[in-house]
């Protein structure tokens, strides 16, 4: 349209709800994108007027009406929207009728909440947080829980090449902890524990920031509009961007990214 300012493609597939800017970036360095039918370059513009295609199909700028879930992930699925690859997708389990993806992920091993949109933007808010909001989780553990151990869990233990941040940790049950992370290392809970020589049996995620987990296994629900208000309050001071965070992680462990990069799988 005349005047209209571009927009990065990974932006614009974001904005339009089919997919998150990371999910774009994958499909663009896998060739699976086209823009007037050749294939773009990483950070590529567009406009409502040029064709964008994925795997071939045109993509509609249809605005759906805005999907907010909260969903119990049961052990053994994974959290990705790539349904060609992996056949325990979350994407095919939920089954939803309108294009969703998961925000963040919960590894195929754990299980609890973990959100699903068709809302780019607040994906963005969230991927932009400088990662300070809380994420609580019940764990079980291999042997019993011991003062020391809860101690030293919430001072800080050395994984990754880094000193993980103080956190809330409180025992639940003999083998059975409750932990609030305000940060998301890679298997940060399983690597906290390794590295005390416990191995965990089970990890469910039971709150995220405002939102609390309180549907069955397999299950999900439509956000409150009180939460998704609450949400976006919580959200209001996010102002760093989700490149700049992956940077300062990056800068802890000696090096800087380049650019885009793939996923690491949990």
């Amino acid at each position: 349209m005349p005047g209209e300012t571009p927009t990065r493609i990974n932006k614009y597939l974001s904005e339009l709800g089919f997919c998150s800017r990371r999910e774009a970036d994958k499909l663009i360095d896998a060739g699976r994108i086209t823009i007037n039918g050749a294939v773009p370059e990483m950070g590529t513009k567009v406009t409502t007027a040029d064709e964008i295609r994925v795997d071939g199909k045109l993509v509609v700028q249809e605005k759906d009406k805005p999907v907010y879930l909260i969903f119990n992930k049961p052990v053994g699925i994974v959290c990705t929207t790539d349904t060609r690859v992996e056949k325990d997708n979350i994407i095919d389990f939920i089954n939803y009728p309108t294009r969703i993806f998961p925000v963040g992920r919960l590894d195929k091993a754990s299980e609890g909440l973990i959100f699903l949109t068709n809302d780019g933007d607040i994906v963005n808010k969230i991927l932009r947080a400088r990662n300070n909001h809380d994420k609580e989780y019940i764990v079980e553990v291999d042997k019993p829980v011991t003062e020391s151990f809860v101690k030293r869990m919430s001072d800080g233990l050395p994984i990754l090449d880094t000193i993980t941040r103080k956190c809330e940790v409180e025992q639940l049950g003999k083998n059975r902890f409750k932990i609030v992370l305000t940060q998301g290392l890679n298997r940060q809970i399983r690597r906290m524990c390794e590295y005390l020589g416990y191995e965990v049996t089970r990890l469910k995620r039971v709150r995220i920031m405002n939102i609390h987990l309180d549907v069955a296994v397999g299950k999900y629900r439509q956000f409150t509009p009180a939460e998704l208000a609450e949400l976006n309050r919580l959200l209001e001071g996010s102002s760093k961007t989700y490149l700049d965070q992956q940077g300062e992680a990056s800068a802890q462990k000696g090096f800087i990214p380049s650019g885009p990069r793939r996923r690491r799988k949990e």
